[in-house]
């Protein structure tokens, strides 16, 4: 029997009354059963309710799959991720010291690598391929030299995805359906590519654009390119759909154990310019909660569209929360979620 979530309940009301965001869902799946929670809209001019079957943009949540495909090749004995990525990807990485960048650094954000949407021309163009974003990251020294600290970069995640489409000969989007998407059954998930719309229903996305200020005019930007995110985060599902998948990750469903075990492995983010009290993996990462437990998962904030996905270690316990707007800070909402779920 499904349990009821009322302080998750009155988060999600508050969310939409107290700090104006247009519309949020949470979905919590422990031993009781399946709990679906929402507030505020998808639509602000139709007013048409959220729902649970909606799709929406999952912005560097993608990692994780990109991660996991990785890892697949690496346990089937196409690459190991002490490689330099220059093994495969020769002359790619011209910055310096970028010909000892490893396969692993990139997967943990420690190679060092300027990310490219910290460059103004990237949002401002469309219809970018992989190699034009790494060639744009080229351009800015590295933050450091290869294993000396963390600092989350989207061009680390670009190469990762160039680096599957070599080793396969495939597109990432078959590789993320063949050894992800299709066994796992998430009918609703799939890298956007080159399209602009989002295949099913979903809400609209809307944005400030970063604008702080109480009175920020707000934006539709649902339809939108994401061609400057790729393999790093250009993905659509649906909370249901990140459920099954987080439940997989933290289970072991999609890796064998060594590699499973790498996936979790994690670096210290103390210092960097992101998200406080937590460890990074290998596309996912633990975040301590203020007060409360340790829990592990993936997140992604794009413009528009923030999502979280966490869980207890076991996979026994989950909630993916999701909001279509990206202003009063929605992470604060997420963590206040999250506690009062996995208490």
């Amino acid at each position: 029997m499904t349990t009821e979530h009322p302080e998750v309940q009155r988060l999600l009301d508050e969310a939409v009354s107290k700090r104006g965001l247009p519309g949020i869902v949470s979905e919590i799946r422990d031993e009781h059963g399946r709990w679906f929670g929402a507030a505020g809209v998808s639509d602000t001019a139709t007013g048409c309710g959220r729902d649970p079957q909606e799709q929406f943009r999952i912005g560097s949540a993608t990692k994780a799959f990109t991660a996991t495909v990785v890892l697949q090749l690496v346990g089937e004995g196409k690459l190991s991720l002490d490689d330099a990525v220059d093994t495969w990807l020769p002359g790619l990485i011209t910055s310096d010291g970028g010909s000892a960048i490893t396969v692993r650094q990139l997967l943990n954000h420690t190679s060092g690598l300027f990310t490219h949407t910290d460059d103004d021309q990237v949002r401002a163009g469309t219809g970018w391929r992989p190699e034009q974003l790494v060639r744009l990251a080229m351009t800015h020294p590295p933050y450091f030299a290869p294993g000396a600290g963390f600092r989350y970069s989207n061009t680390n995640y670009v190469i990762a995805g160039m680096l599957i489409e070599r080793l396969t000969e495939n597109s990432l989007a078959q590789e993320v359906s063949r050894r992800i998407s299709e066994p796992l059954g998430l009918a609703a998930t799939y890298p956007a590519g080159t399209e602009t719309v989002i295949d099913g229903p979903h809400p609209r996305h809307y944005t400030t654009l970063f604008n702080p200020a109480p009175d920020a005019e707000v934006y539709d930007i649902t339809d939108a390119d994401q061609t400057w995110s790729g393999a790093s985060g250009d993905m659509v599902s649906t909370t249901g759909d990140l459920q099954v998948f987080l439940h997989a990750l933290l289970t072991g469903q999609l890796l064998p154990p060594d590699q499973h075990r790498e996936l979790w492995t994690t670096v210290s983010t103390d210092g960097a310019e992101w998200v406080a009290n937590t460890r990074y993996g290998l596309g996912v990462f633990e975040q301590e909660l203020p007060g409360g437990p340790t829990v592990y998962g993936l997140a992604g904030a794009t413009m528009g569209s923030w999502t979280w996905a966490m869980g207890s270690r076991d996979g026994e316990r989950i909630v993916v929360t999701h909001t279509n707007g990206d202003w009063n800070d929605p992470m604060a909402v997420f963590l206040a979620v999250i506690k009062a779920a996995l208490p």
